[in-house]
């Protein structure tokens, strides 16, 4: 595969949808960059993320099929990535999608010559923006925020990317991140 896979981690609440969205808008018209949507056991109504929705038993039935590259479980819900991701990278394509930095060591694992962006903000901005989704109590909204967000898999590149101020300025280097890596990232093996 000759593609550059980049997941994109941060706790929630840092803007990472608002990111991708601006990316999709911005790079439309580039033929070579494709974003990987999620399927999701979240209602699509149900958050800011457009999402894919799968019902328990229909995730099991695909993840039995073998039709995820990527899938993992966070805050009881259950996460997939088709497969089309694969295809995407054998042309050369730039794949980029919302993942679990908690499960980052799985997706490493699978394809090792990834490059990872790291979606970060303050603490205060974080509740700040969880209380507004109003998706969690205001204790499981203190929890996520105090819990350790485990270590990156030894050797990932990473770019950092703050979004705590204007969105735009975030978006800017965001997709300068998104050019770095793709200029950086090595052919996959």
């Amino acid at each position: 595969m000759s593609g550059c896979l980049i997941p994109i981690v941060g706790p929630s609440g840092a803007g990472k949808d608002s990111l991708l969205d601006i990316a999709r808008e911005r790079l439309a018209d580039d033929p070579t960059v494709r974003f990987a949507r999620r399927w999701i056991t979240r209602p699509a109504q149900a958050g800011s993320e457009n999402h894919r929705y799968l019902s328990e038993p229909d995730f099991a039935r695909r993840l039995a099929s073998g039709d995820f590259a990527l899938h993992w479980n966070s805050h009881g819900l259950r996460y997939g990535i088709d497969r089309e991701i694969d295809d995407w990278l054998a042309v050369g394509c730039t794949v980029l999608f919302n993942a679990s930095r908690a499960h980052l060591h799985i997706t490493h694992a699978c394809y090792p010559t990834l490059r990872a962006i790291v979606v970060v903000a303050g603490p205060e901005i974080l509740s700040h923006r969880l209380v507004q989704r109003q998706r969690e109590s205001t204790q499981d909204i203190v929890a996520r925020i105090s819990r350790d967000a485990p270590p990156f898999p030894p050797g990932l590149p990473i770019i950092e990317v703050a979004n705590e101020g204007r969105l735009e300025s975030a978006a800017d280097a965001f997709l300068a991140a998104i050019d770095a890596h793709r200029v950086a990232a090595p052919s996959f093996a």
